[in-house]
């Protein structure tokens, strides 16, 4: 018997977890949002509708795709059985105390919206409009809904219910169960009328870009495809956000239940945005960006600007790679693929490195403090990602899916390798097996 030893590639001994959603999920999501903007820019529709008609391109390529080709319907993690589909009578009094509990829901994100002047402001009106037209069709859509699903769910007594059943006196009420319903509704209230917001400036901005000018000038070109790139992270984004249903298996399965975890990520957000002009983390003043400090040099304007698009480009792939399942502090299933395969948190690493480079607080137009300054704020800032990375870590450390992923990416993973070994810390190598 031959007793050399061989090395093993880590595919064969080590295998990369497997991931919550397919590559195809993204790519089709893609294919729909770059077909609907060549159609806009062709026959210039840059308004807000077509803004709106581009999310559904981007959602609708998703869902055919992950219910035909990854059938996401009949994952268990979906908590449905198709198979067991109980008398509607039998279920109709968990689904009227359900309903119950989610117009209280709404009722209450209602009082919220109205009451804050700042959602009525700007481009958040936007979004209220988009609420105000869909609340009538949600609230009559959710009874036939509710109905229909709690026949085939496995456990229907879920947060809604818990809390209908809390505001109508019942017993049996799970006090963690409707701590865990309002957070996941807190969520999509803040995040989701961020986004709406946010959809309709940057793809009318691209939307109507003129190639003839972009073209011959390095900077604009980078700032147009920047532009791209975000109206991407944008419409999936806010697609992650509408299509939380159990029946695509992208339903919230947590939110983040630390106080320690939400402050770092709404500090990041308007209306509590630190970093915004004449924030405290405001790192502007005093400082200029890339196109300033190499105007002149037409070579390095389109190699910083190449940098600049492509570290934008993983911050919107990061996002695709969700599918129709993004959304901040939440987890709805675990991602290993794509840029997630390299870096436990791409989006974050790709936004700070290009604040640094297309910035360079170290250079001011102003004083030396100014430059000082401006670099500790902008530290601080990238301080404050890494305490929401790390944050997110302890909340999806709770599911043994992600612990696993984890513990391949410090196996494995080219970024906490290179960090590991920036450290000093030992990092494994490939494991060698003895050849037959």
């Amino acid at each position: 018997m031959d007793h050399d030893v061989q090395l093993a590639g880590p595919a064969e001994t080590d295998p990369r977890p497997r991931s919550a959603v397919s590559h195809g999920a993204g790519i089709a999501g893609l294919v729909g949002v770059l077909g609907w903007i060549g159609l806009a820019r062709h026959y210039g529709m840059d308004g807000p509708y077509s803004a709106l008609v581009n999310i559904v391109a981007c959602g609708l390529p998703m869902v055919v795709w992950s219910v035909l080709v990854d059938k996401v319907h009949r994952s268990p993690s979906t908590g449905i059985d198709w198979s067991a589909a109980r008398p509607w009578r039998a279920t109709l009094d968990v689904s009227l105390m359900k309903l119950a509990g989610l117009w209280a829901t709404w009722t209450a994100i209602a009082v919220i919206y109205g009451t804050g002047r700042f959602y009525w402001q700007g481009n958040f009106a936007f979004a209220m409009w988009c609420f105000t037209n869909a609340a009538p069709i949600l609230f009559v859509a959710s009874i036939p809904y509710v109905l229909w699903i709690d026949r085939y769910l496995v456990e229907p007594r879920d947060g809604a219910w818990h809390l209908g059943a809390w505001l109508t006196g019942q017993a049996g009420v799970d006090r963690e169960a409707i701590y865990g319903h309002l957070r996941a509704w807190g969520v999509k209230t803040f995040f989701l009328a961020f986004m709406l917001a946010i959809v309709p400036p940057g793809f009318g901005d691209f939307v109507r870009g003129d190639v003839t000018v972009v073209l011959r000038d390095p900077v604009a070109l980078a700032s147009w495809l920047v532009t791209l790139m975000f109206l991407i992270d944008v419409a999936f984004a806010t697609v992650g956000y509408l299509l939380t249903f159990r029946p695509l298996d992208s339903h919230i399965r947590s939110a983040n239940p630390f106080a320690a975890a939400w402050m770092p990520a709404l500090m990041c957000y308007p209306p509590f945005i630190l970093m915004t002009s004449g924030g405290p983390l405001d790192y502007h003043p005093g400082t200029s960006d890339w196109a300033n400090w190499f105007q002149g040099h037409p070579v390095l304007l389109a190699l910083i600007g190449a940098i600049l698009v492509g570290l934008t480009a993983i911050y919107a792939w990061a996002t695709m790679a969700f599918g129709f399942r993004f959304s901040n502090l939440t987890n709805r299933g675990i991602l290993t693929h794509g840029p997630y395969a390299v870096s436990r948190h791409p989006a974050y690493l790709s936004k700070n490195l290009f604040w640094w480079i297309s910035t360079i607080p170290v250079l001011t137009l102003g004083s030396v403090v100014d430059a000082a300054r401006a670099t500790l704020l902008m530290a601080a800032v990238s301080g404050v990602y890494y305490w929401r990375a790390k944050t997110e870590e302890r909340h999806l450390k709770l599911d043994p899916d992600y612990r696993a992923y984890f513990d391949w990416m410090t196996r494995h993973g080219l970024v906490p390798r290179l960090f590991a070994k920036l450290r000093g810390e030992a990092v494994s190598g490939p494991s060698i097996t003895p050849s037959p």
